[in-house]
């Protein structure tokens, strides 16, 4: 059996390897395990201080050359939507995110399977099975939820449940200061209802239903014409050699 270390957590580096975000370039990480009792406290911790979370793995960016991929977090409380944002949510009116603990099924999978065969089908996700997706939801110490959006049902007023074909999933970290997007996916089939922004508003709105101040999109790569979508959402903070700093 592996022993983790209950006090303070050791790190590790990996080995270089091609960038996925640029081209000729080569990213290194820094990583350490989130298991026990801390774990929680050590993600939130860990998260404010630019890591990132798969599975029970925290991790950054240690690259020796390059200094591309910058930390965001939403500043909930002021955020203010842009009018195509708004017409977003107009879009998606009839969908109803519910929140469920971290537990795979088959119908997520299948979302899971067709959104990667579309979007992402050479991808570093491009072959996983049903049980890798089964850990990455459920191989967690911390405090992470799945939300399934539907369209609402004639008596989502009451329920708070929609119905239907399931449009969209996102993997969240609940922490004290926000919550943080882990990993999101949606039917590419609906590409006009922009369902990747969707997700990102109707996190915004529950940060702040929560009264949290933040929430976390991970990494923003500078020069990624993928990662620009990221700094859409204003206003916002990036993390530097002096800490989050606003950027408007």
């Amino acid at each position: 059996m592996t022993h983790h270390p209950t006090q303070s957590p050791q790190f590790f580096l990996t080995a270089p390897s091609p960038c996925p975000y640029l081209e000729g370039q080569y990213e290194r990480k820094v990583f350490t395990h989130l298991v026990g009792e801390r774990a929680p406290e050590m993600n939130d911790l860990l998260t404010q201080g630019g890591f990132r979370r798969s599975q029970n793995i925290a991790y950054r960016p240690a690259c020796e050359n390059c200094r591309a991929c910058v930390s965001v977090r939403i500043i909930a409380s002021e955020f203010k939507p842009t009018r195509n944002m708004k017409r977003v949510a107009q879009r998606n009116a009839d969908l109803i995110g519910v929140m469920h603990d971290a537990e795979p099924s088959t119908e997520q999978y299948s979302l899971f399977r067709t959104y990667l065969d579309a979007r992402h089908h050479r991808g570093g996700m491009s072959d996983m099975t049903v049980l890798d997706y089964a850990m990455m939801v459920e191989d967690t110490h911390v405090d992470t939820k799945v939300i399934e959006y539907r369209k609402r049902g004639p008596d989502s007023f009451i329920t708070g449940r929609g119905e239907g074909e399931l449009l969209a999933v996102a993997l969240s970290d609940k922490m004290a200061d926000g919550m943080s997007m882990v990993y999101s996916f949606f039917n590419p089939d609906h590409a006009d209802r922009s369902l990747g922004t969707f997700m990102i508003l109707d996190h915004i709105e529950r940060a702040r239903a929560a009264g949290l101040p933040h929430v976390y999109l991970g990494y923003w790569v500078n020069g990624s014409r993928k990662m620009d979508y990221k700094v859409r959402f204003q206003p916002q903070e990036h993390l530097g050699p002096k800490g989050w700093e606003r950027t408007r």
